[in-house]
C-alpha cells in the first residue's frame, strides 16, 4: 500500500471514529429530557390516575383501556356491581397510580372511545392477569385482541374456584 493510500485509509479512519464518539452517547436514548417523567422509555408511562377497573390515565393525559378484562361500571344500577366496581378502582389505584408501568400492545391501537387498548405491567406484575385473578374483574374477549386470553381464562377460572372478590363474599350484600 502507498503512503498517500495509507494516509487516507488512516483519515477515512480517524473521521469514523470521530463520528462515532461524538453520536454514541445519545444512541438509544429516549428523546425524554430529565424533568420529563412521564415518558422512560417508547412502552413506559407515569399512570397519573385510575378512572376504575380497568381504565388508567397517563401523565401524558391519553387514556388506557386494559385489554381482555372488564371490571363492572360504577353507573350500574345493581349494588353489588356499584361495590365490585368500587373495589375495583381501589385495587387498580393501589396498583398504579402514581407509578410507572409498562404497556404491551396487542393487535389493535385504540377503541371506538380512542382510548389505548393496552396490558399493563408494573415491577413484573402483569395487571390485567391480577385483575381477574382476584376476582377484581373477569375475562372478556374482544378480538382480535386476545393474545392472553387463555391466560385470562385461566385466571378466571382460578378466581372462581377460590370464590375471590366478585365470584364470592366480595360484596355480599
Amino acid at each position: 500500500m502507498t503512503s498517500n493510500r495509507k494516509l487516507i485509509y488512516l483519515t477515512i479512519v480517524a473521521v469514523t471514529l470521530s463520528i462515532i464518539n461524538l453520536v454514541w452517547p445519545y444512541l438509544g436514548r429516549s428523546k425524554t429530557t430529565s424533568q420529563d417523567t412521564s415518558i422512560n422509555t417508547e412502552n413506559t408511562f407515569k399512570v397519573s390516575r385510575a378512572i376504575d377497573g380497568d381504565t388508567i390515565v397517563l401523565e401524558t393525559g391519553q387514556k388506557v383501556r386494559y385489554i381482555g378484562i372488564d371490571s363492572p361500571e360504577n353507573t350500574s344500577k345493581d349494588q353489588k356491581d356499584k361495590c365490585i366496581s368500587e373495589q375495583a378502582l381501589n385495587k387498580n389505584k393501589e396498583l398504579v397510580e402514581g407509578k410507572i408501568v409498562t404497556l404491551e400492545k396487542d393487535i389493535s391501537e385504540t377503541d371506538k372511545f380512542g382510548r389505548l387498548l393496552r396490558y399493563v405491567y408494573i415491577n413484573g406484575l402483569f395487571v390485567n392477569e391480577y385483575l381477574v385473578k382476584e376476582g377484581y374483574a373477569e375475562e372478556t374477549a374482544f378480538p382480535p385482541d386476545i393474545k392472553y386470553l387463555e391466560t385470562f381464562r385461566t385466571a378466571e377460572k382460578e378466581a372462581k374456584a377460590k370464590n375471590k372478590g366478585m365470584w364470592g363474599a366480595f360484596c355480599n350484600l
